[in-house]
C-alpha cells in the first residue's frame, strides 16, 4: 500500500521528497522551464537545470522560489504538481503534503504555500518551521525540556533557532546561504579574473574547493569561462583561499545571527547548548569546515548533522507520521 502522505522540503535550491517507510524519492533542483510563446512547463527539475544558462529566447528557465518564499506562484505550482505525479502510488491518490516553510515566513507567504500545494492536487497541506524539521531529521528529541539549536543553512535562507519541549523558544531567518555564496563567488571572479562564469561552474567551485577557513594546503581548480576583456573562452585557475575570501562576507553575516541569537537564547537553555554543542544542517553545512568555524567564532561546539542536505526532508516525513505527537508544532493546515 502506497502512502497517501508525502513530506516536502521546498528549497531555494533544491527539492527534497519524503515518503514515510520509502526514505527520499526525490532529490530534484528547484527549477522549471517554460515555453514563452506557448506558456507551456517544459520541464522540471535535473532536465530543466540542464537546460540553465542554454536555452533559446523562446525558453525561459525560473527557479520560482526566492529566500526560501514563492516568487512565482504558477510555477510553483506546476513543480509541486509534477513533484505529487512523480511520487509512487500518487498519481490517482490526493497525499496529504507536509512542507517545510521559514521561521520568519509572513501570513501571506504561508498562505501561498498552502495554496500552491491544493491547487498542485493535495487533500491537505500542512506547514511546518524548517528548524523544528530539521532538529527532528537529524535525531533531536525536541519535546525534552532540554535546550538544542539548529543552524538550518539553506540555499535562500539561514533558519536559526534554539529549540526547547517542542516548541521555538528564539529563532531568526537570514536571506544568506548558497544563494549568497555563489553570488560572491561569481563577483570575486570577475573582479580577480576578469572572467565571467555560469552557474555550474560556480556551483562546481564552491563544492569541490570551498572552505569556511583558510587552509595551508590549498586545493587548486580549472574553471572555462568567458574572458570579459576579449570576449573569448578562457581557463583559469581557481584556489580554495580564494574562495574562502569570497564567501567570507556572506558566513561573516551568518556567525553575526547565530550570536544574537545566543545572546537572545535562556541560560539554562544557553548550559544546555553548551553541554550538546549546535546542529548545522542543510545544504551549506556540507562546505567544508564551517563547523570549525561556527565553534571558533562563537566558542560553542558545533557539529554537522548526518546526511545534512536531508534533514528537512527527514524530519516532514517523521512528523507525517506522527501527527498527533507533533501537533503543537504543527504551523497551519
Amino acid at each position: 500500500m502506497f502512502s497517501r502522505k508525502i513530506g516536502i522540503d521546498l528549497g531555494t535550491c533544491n527539492s527534497l521528497v519524503f515518503a514515510p517507510g520509502k526514505e527520499i524519492i526525490l532529490n530534484e533542483p528547484s527549477v522549471v522551464a517554460v515555453g514563452v510563446y506557448e506558456n507551456k512547463i517544459l520541464a522540471v527539475g535535473k532536465e530543466a537545470k540542464e537546460m540553465t544558462g542554454r536555452t533559446p529566447d523562446e525558453i525561459k528557465v525560473y527557479r520560482p522560489l526566492k529566500d526560501g518564499v514563492i516568487a512565482e506562484y504558477r510555477i510553483t505550482e506546476a513543480m509541486l504538481r509534477y513533484f505529487i505525479q512523480r511520487s509512487p502510488g500518487l498519481k490517482i491518490i490526493k497525499p496529504e503534503l507536509m512542507i517545510g516553510v521559514p521561521a520568519g515566513i509572513t501570513s501571506t507567504e504561508k498562505r501561498a504555500v498552502i495554496e500552491a500545494g491544493i491547487s498542485a492536487g493535495a487533500r491537505a497541506v500542512y506547514t511546518v518551521k524548517e528548524p523544528i524539521l530539521a532538529a527532528i531529521g537529524a535525531g533531536i528529541p525536541i519535546a525534552s525540556c532540554s535546550g538544542h539549536m539548529v543552524v538550518d543553512i539553506g540555499g535562500g535562507t539561514t533558519e536559526i533557532a534554539v529549540i526547547s519541549l517542542g516548541g521555538i523558544v528564539v529563532a531568526r531567518s537570514v536571506r544568506s546561504g548558497g544563494d549568497s555564496m555563489d553570488f560572491a563567488i561569481s563577483n570575486y571572479i570577475k573582479e580577480k579574473h576578469n572572467v565571467a562564469l555560469g552557474e555550474k561552474s560556480i556551483e562546481d567551485v564552491k563544492t569541490n574547493i570551498g572552505t569556511a577557513i583558510k587552509e595551508k594546503d590549498q586545493k587548486i581548480m580549472e574553471v572555462r569561462g568567458r574572458d570579459l576583456i576579449s570576449g573569448l573562452p578562457k581557463t583559469i585557475k581557481v584556489s580554495s583561499n580564494e574562495v574562502h575570501e569570497a564567501i567570507s562576507g556572506t558566513l561573516e553575516e551568518i556567525i553575526k545571527v547565530v550570536k544574537q541569537i545566543l545572546r537572545e537564547t535562556p541560560p539554562e537553555l544557553s548550559a544546555d547548548i553548551m553541554d550538546k554543542g549546535m546542529v548545522l544542517t542543510g545544504g551549506g553545512a556540507l562546505l567544508a569546515n564551517i563547523d570549525v568555524l561556527v565553534t571558533e567564532k562563537t566558542g560553542v561546539p558545533s557539529f554537522v548533522s548526518e546526511e545534512a542536505l536531508l534533514s528537512v526532508a527527514r524530519g516532514a516525513g517523521v512528523v507525517l507520521d506522527n501527527l498527533d505527537t507533533y501537533k503543537r508544532s504543527i504551523m497551519s493546515r
